[in-house]
């Protein structure tokens, strides 16, 4: 729309002084300069322009700038009040580049549009003159260099009031229908998002479902388009991973009953052969030394078959969730010291145990998990090995600690897995790969847990935290009946420390000597698991 005023306005002014310019004589006088303002005021007609000339770096006619805005004819619509609308920046710009210039500018919130108009001679053939001589004609430049420069500048200004009614007119009008047309368009749009948002909410929600376990989770599939395909191949994905889960859990479930039947099974041959084997140990020295290392072989097998067995029937029972609590409060110090004096081991362990201090839990499955751990450090660590306990914010922690070369840090995340060895070239171990997943276990039913980690100083760290009294945390049995327990474990490095050795997480079930085994006879004390005389753990390293 202002397009349509300031290039018009332009074109006028050429037009007027391709008229008027002729006829100005040059140099011109003020009187000149006079009369051919009042003649332009008055051919700008409806524009009701005001019109100003200056030649060269002469007076500008009429007077200064901005005055008298009311006194020529034809002249009603005046300068801005207070100054012209042509501007220092628009008489440079025109002097400078030689060519017609406009520019919008704004006085006392009117907008006003003002035009600068360069005269140049030519003769008839169009090719400057000279110095201006007589019989030169005068007519305005359209582009620079055209001409050569009469030193004679036009400038017009005139206010943009109608064109501003104009432009608020329809704002208003564009203002007045379009916020209803928003409005008209904006409930469709709404009721079409959500038909397009809704399926794609479903399908986050039934995401969410599968991922938290509900895996029978279905979607109804309505209409034909991309979404309800979408939502085909949902219910497929979620009807493939429920059949894989199915059948994984079903062969998860048939491995462990066979693990579980199998060293049932086994359990009472393996009993009968342990005692054939320890009539035949007795009888070995009186037998030829061939025959006798035979024997005791046979004898070695047999005991490691037999604790093997009873491992694989302790993990099931883990698995199937009927491993049972039978809690006593007891004095922690007494039990520990028991269970290294059991095995032999109280002149190899430095202790520092607190007196007085007691805590319920399993004697039996305690009694398993520091053996375990002792046995460990012992057959892999460096001595002195430290037992260590004590009672912080209502838990007991018990720590195990090595003087040895550690643990590879590789190894660490592992050492708590079933059947894991450290070493992937040793085909076979002396142990059965499951003494330190037991022991996580048996703190796990304890609610607590069991971490492994380096020293900063060196050597390996075993840490055993448990509830002094497990029925804060955790379902238990006492006086003989069942319950399990859960807790949490994991695998923990000290930062700044390394092992230089690798150690698995093949440990044994330690017993004492002359236990009564569960379908092993031995002597003395009663435990369940087969008789061993330490903890057979066996090692990675060098």
């Amino acid at each position: 729309m202002l397009a349509r005023t300031q290039n018009p306005a332009v074109h006028d002014l050429r037009d007027q002084m391709q008229s008027l310019g002729p006829d100005l004589p040059f140099p011109p006088r003020r009187e000149d300069l006079q009369n051919l303002v009042v003649q332009l005021d008055r051919a700008g007609g409806s524009r009701n322009w005001r019109t100003y000339a200056q030649y060269e770096d002469g007076p500008v006619v009429p007077g200064p700038w901005g005055a008298g805005a009311d006194s020529s004819a034809g002249g009603t619509g005046g300068a801005a009040k207070g100054g012209a609308a042509v501007t220092d920046g628009l008489r440079k710009a025109v002097r400078e580049q030689h060519a017609p210039i406009f520019q919008r500018v704004d006085r006392d919130g009117q907008p006003w549009l003002a035009i600068g108009m360069p005269v140049d001679f030519t003769d008839a053939d169009g090719r400057g003159d000279g110095a201006g001589r007589t019989g030169s004609k005068a007519t305005p430049s359209a582009a620079p260099q055209q001409g050569k420069p009469s030193g004679l500048i036009v400038y017009a200004e005139f206010p943009l009031t109608d064109e501003k009614a104009d432009i608020s007119a329809l704002v208003t009008s564009a203002q007045a229908g379009a916020l209803p047309a928003l409005a008209l368009a904006v409930v469709p749009a709404l009721f079409a998002a959500r038909r397009v948002l809704r399926p794609v909410r479903r399908l986050r929600e039934a995401a969410e479902r599968i991922t938290s376990g509900e895996l029978d989770t279905r979607l109804p599939v309505t209409g034909r388009d991309e979404l309800a395909d979408l939502t085909v191949t949902f219910n497929e994905m979620a009807r493939a991973l429920e059949k894989d889960d199915a059948e994984l859990r079903r062969m998860e479930a048939n491995a462990r009953r066979f693990a579980a039947d199998v060293s049932h099974e086994l359990r009472t041959p393996l009993a009968a052969m342990s005692a054939v084997t320890e009539v035949l140990d007795e009888d070995a020295a009186r037998l030829d030394p061939d025959t006798a290392d035979a024997v005791r072989l046979i004898s070695d097998e047999t005991t490691k078959l037999a604790r093997m067995v009873e491992d694989l029937i302790e993990v099931s029972r883990f698995d199937a969730g009927a491993a049972d609590l039978h809690l006593d409060e007891i004095d922690v110090a007494m039990a520990l010291r028991k269970t290294l004096q059991l095995r032999g081991w109280q002149d190899q362990v430095e202790t520092d145990l607190p007196e007085g201090l007691r805590a319920r839990f399993d004697p039996r499955r305690i009694d398993v998990v520091v053996a375990n751990l002792v046995g460990n450090a012992l057959r892999h660590g460096g001595t002195p090995v430290r037992l260590t306990a004590y009672a912080t914010s209502g838990r007991l922690r018990i720590d195990v600690a090595d003087q040895g070369p550690g643990i590879d840090p590789q190894a660490l995340p592992h050492v708590f897995d079933r059947f894991y060895k450290a070493d992937a070239a040793r085909a076979r171990s002396g142990g059965s790969g499951l003494g330190l997943a037991i022991a996580m276990e048996n703190v796990r039913l304890h609610g607590g847990t069991l971490r492994a980690a380096n020293a900063p100083g060196g050597g390996a760290v075993f840490t055993v935290e448990v509830p002094v009294d497990p029925r804060g945390g955790v379902g238990v049995e006492t006086n003989g009946s069942g319950a399990d327990g859960s807790g949490a474990g994991g695998v923990a490095s000290v930062p700044g420390a390394g092992g230089a050795g690798a150690r698995d997480a093949e440990a044994e079930g330690v017993e004492a000597k002359g236990a009564e085994t569960e379908g092993v006879e031995a002597k003395g004390a009663e435990t369940e698991g087969a008789e061993t005389k330490g903890a057979e753990i066996e090692d990675g390293r060098p």
